[in-house]
């Protein structure tokens, strides 16, 4: 699944106490525009999974590309919780107050609609409430082998840099076996 590009977003809620819980999720799509829906996919065994679900509200930040470090923050498992929003600029979504993360390109807030259980996820299908994007034509953060890109091919600061904050070198020659392509110098696969 590396190899399916998608972008980036950072999925929110609140605990039962009021503090804030956060993870970066590139599993996330539109369903419906009547009525509006999306769908998250959450890790069960995930620390968000049981807090997402009693929540019943949460709000999507879809990043863009100079956000790549907040990508970062939120996919780290080992972070601590208590300070995953320290210095990080939030508003609250109007209805539930799920932290919208400001810079993003856009945000939805949504309240939980149907969960449906898949494998080690759950599909976590939402109505939107709210939404409201930025008047920017900045570029996306998207995810691709482990990696995260902007709109443009060129890669963030950390070239290289995996998500979870690992290496990743990228390979420069075809995989054995990989089709040619007509430009390719050695041959056609047509």
């Amino acid at each position: 699944m590396s190899h399916f590009a998608s972008g980036v977003t950072v999925v929110t809620c609140l605990r039962a106490d009021g503090s804030p819980q956060g993870m970066t999720c590139s599993a996330f799509t539109s369903i419906s525009l009547d009525p509006p829906l999306v769908m998250v996919s959450i890790r069960r065994d995930g620390r968000l999974h049981p807090v997402l679900l009693a929540a019943g509200s949460w709000a999507v930040s879809v990043l863009a590309a100079d956000q790549a470090e907040l990508g970062r923050r939120f996919a780290r498992s080992t972070r601590d919780r208590a300070q995953q929003f320290e210095g990080v600029p939030t508003s609250p979504a109007p209805s539930g107050g799920a932290p919208v993360l400001d810079g993003a390109l856009t945000w939805l807030e949504c309240r939980t609609e149907h969960v449906t259980p898949a494998g080690d996820h759950s599909l976590v299908l939402g109505r939107v409430l709210a939404t409201a994007g930025t008047e920017t034509d900045a570029p996306a953060l998207v995810y691709h082998r482990r990696r995260f890109l902007d709109l443009t091919g060129a890669t963030d600061p950390g070239r290289g840099t995996r998500a979870d904050g690992g290496r990743d070198v990228p390979s420069t020659s075809p995989r054995p076996g990989a089709p040619r392509h007509a430009t390719d110098p050695r041959g056609s696969s047509h």
